[in-house]
């Protein structure tokens, strides 16, 4: 039987899944659209996509490491509560493993990537149907390293801020923990001075002279000021110019340098930045329901 487009569309007003699952389901089921419905129920798409406005800004971040690569990635869910449940877990872990052994270059690849005999796509759909929640896969990456490397990986309170990274020059692998804790602590924007760009440097000159002028500083010495509070600056935001958490007395750069190291990538996600958030007043909620 032909699919028409006015079928998809009805199939999708009734369900609110998408055009292409719509189609599909429509061409399964040879136009049938009770079965059609039926189909996207089984699969968990129609549920699914009655969740896609909500926002999913809570979840966890995981980092798996496999021999000379590893992944990092985030994936979202509505509440703190499902973040929690050992499915949610299960499907992260299950998630992480398929796409360090596929290494997708993209969130789209991934979600369109097979995944026994599914797609990624809708292997999470089916998880929503279960769980209950809108569930995302956010964003992951993937990094590598040679032989005299190492992988440091640490999760904070319990995956909320994941951290990612590399040293090389050493396989001691607490080396480049270390380095992770501190990240996921700090925040740092750069590994050194070296990758802040020279338009970036020279906006942040430009307002640290601006602030030494407006304070009456003589302008003889304010060029030998901003160059101080620059190196503030760079303080602030370059991983090797930080004060070592775990000694504030060294900076990492030299901390790592004194293991005959050096630190070559990081990547550090913390749950939901940038995102949304739910505001949900409580007890409206609870109302909003008593009188449905």
């Amino acid at each position: 039987m032909a699919i028409t487009a006015q079928m998809v569309k009805e199939l999708r007003e009734k369900t609110g899944a998408g055009m292409m699952d719509c189609k599909k389901a429509l061409t399964e089921t040879d136009g049938n659209m009770e079965a059609a419905v039926d189909y996207l129920r089984e699969k968990g798409i129609a549920k699914a996509a009655k969740k896609a406005d909500r926002i999913a800004a809570e979840g966890l971040t995981s980092v798996i490491v496999d021999g000379d690569k590893a992944i990092i990635l985030e994936v979202n869910s509505e509440t703190d509560f499902v973040a929690k449940n050992e499915n949610f877990k299960s499907l992260i872990s299950e998630l992480g493993n398929h796409l360090l052994a596929t290494e997708p270059a993209s969130v789209e690849d991934a979600l369109a990537s097979d995944y026994n005999g599914t797609t990624v796509n809708d292997y999470i759909n089916s998880a929503i149907a279960k769980i209950g929640e809108k569930i995302t896969l956010r964003r992951f990456e993937i990094l590598k390293k040679g032989e005299n490397a190492a992988f440091g990986a640490y999760l904070h309170m319990g995956g909320r801020i994941g951290v990612l990274s590399v040293v090389e020059g050493t396989t001691d692998e607490e080396v480049a923990k270390d380095v992770a804790m501190h990240v996921a602590a700090v925040n740092p924007k750069y590994i050194s001075r070296d990758e802040v760009s020279e338009e970036e440097v020279s906006r942040e000159r430009k307002v640290l002279t601006e602030q030494a002028l407006n304070e009456g500083k003589p302008e003889n010495i304010v060029a030998k000021m901003v160059e101080g509070r620059l190196g503030k600056y760079f303080e602030d935001i370059c991983l090797n110019d930080q004060s070592f958490i775990k000694d504030p007395d060294q900076k990492v750069g030299k901390y790592v340098a004194s293991k005959g190291a050096t630190v070559k990538a990081f990547v550090r996600f913390e749950v939901g930045e940038g995102l949304e958030k739910r505001e949900d007043n409580f007890a409206e909620e609870v109302m909003s329901q008593v009188k449905k």
